[in-house]
């Protein structure tokens, strides 16, 4: 199979989808990787390097595009890319349709083959590609929250883990899995006084298992969200319906309750924010402010880190990317009802439930277009 590799273009997002590493393991298994000149450069990886491990340099992205079976990229495509789209291509890459109407539709138009990084799942329940940069965007909401506190981005002046004889802030995230674990344990180590909430006892046994008395813990519920909220200096919400819309947990009227200058940190944004006041920022652009609070809801945060969230996604779609090369997409989806669950959209169809519930869809499921 031809696999290409286009640099990616969202806002800073320096990202890419395959390193040499996989192009050698790729090619030895008797595939051609296509990569756009310059697409890894972000993340500290030359065209010489692709070249070493037996990849072709394209020299732009409509080279890609026209000459490849399947596209694995980072982000979404973008309107442009998506205009490019055939329909015997596989495209794989994140999407977060749920709150994306016009992508969703020029998907559907395009006809094309359309697996979600997002929604596959693993055998012990967890979303396997979606870990690594959860786990980067719950350690970065951190770094990105306590900047928003100082005062020159709006914030309230406090340093979140306080000095001697002056506390340190107050912390709340909402959601304890992946993203809010990895947003605790930096939110301690910074010294941050930390609260998570759930609506999981067993994920809120686990978070005491794992950081004891360093972290408070409690049950999420609207009461309990108004009273924590209320007293937050920074609040990072990390709630997570696979392949749904995030519910909003945080309503415009709990913001008069903030202290002033208070900041939000939204790392459920790829998902359409899990606070009524959010709405996408870029890393050139990451803040606003509603209400006297700082909101910081970058859409593509490890896209900040790109070495390391390169090197971590990478190493985690490796498997998927073979998989589908070496058995055609019918044939790797029939065999791993994970993978086949990230099956998004083919043929003009959306066969995610999620998604056709969030958009008003109508919804095929994934067994009948792979049996067609």
């Amino acid at each position: 199979m031809r696999i290409g590799v286009p640099k990616e273009i969202k806002n800073f997002e320096d990202r890419v989808a395959i390193i040499p590493a996989g192009v050698r393991e790729l090619v030895l298994q008797g595939h051609e990787v296509l990569i756009e000149t310059s697409a890894g450069l972000g993340a500290g990886l030359d065209d010489a390097a692709y070249e070493a491990a037996g990849a072709k340099i394209a020299p732009d992205a409509e080279a890609v595009f026209a000459a490849s079976e399947m596209i694995v990229k980072v982000k979404e495509p973008q309107a442009v890319e998506r205009a490019r789209l055939r329909a015997d291509q596989i495209l794989f890459t994140y999407l977060h349709l749920a709150p994306d109407p016009d992508q969703t539709t020029d998907l559907l138009n395009s006809g094309a083959t359309c697996i979600a990084y997002e929604t596959v799942t693993s055998a012990s329940g967890g979303l396997p590609l979606l870990m690594p940069m959860s786990e980067v965007a719950g350690r970065m909401a951190v770094q990105a929250g306590a900047h928003c506190l100082e005062n020159a981005m709006g914030g309230c002046g406090m340093l979140l883990g306080g000095v001697p004889g002056v506390p340190p802030a107050d912390v709340l995230i909402l959601g304890g899995g992946v993203a809010g674990s990895h947003a605790a344990q930096m939110a301690i180590g910074m010294g941050a006084n930390v609260t998570v909430v759930d609506r999981s006892g067993d994920v809120l046994r686990r978070l005491n298992m794992q950081f004891g008395t360093a972290v408070k813990t409690a049950y999420s519920n609207k009461h309990t969200l108004e009273e924590l909220v209320a007293h937050a200096e920074l609040v990072i919400g990390t709630v997570l319906i696979p392949g749904a819309s995030a519910p909003k947990l945080i309503t415009r009227d709990m913001l008069a309750t903030m202290r002033r200058g208070a900041a939000i940190v939204d790392v459920a944004i790829d998902q359409g924010g899990c606070t009524e006041t959010s709405k996408a920022t870029t890393h050139s652009d990451p803040t606003y402010v509603v209400d006297g609070i700082v909101h910081y809801c970058v859409a593509n945060m490890p896209g900040g880190v790109a070495r390391t969230s390169t090197f971590a996604l990478a190493n985690a779609t490796l498997p998927f990317v073979s998989a589908l090369a070496n058995k055609s997409w019918r044939k790797a989806l029939a065999d791993d009802p994970h993978l086949k669950a990230g099956l998004n959209a083919h043929g003009g169809k959306i066969t995610y439930k999620a998604v056709s519930e969030a958009l008003g869809l109508d919804y095929v499921p994934a067994d009948t277009v792979i049996a067609a």
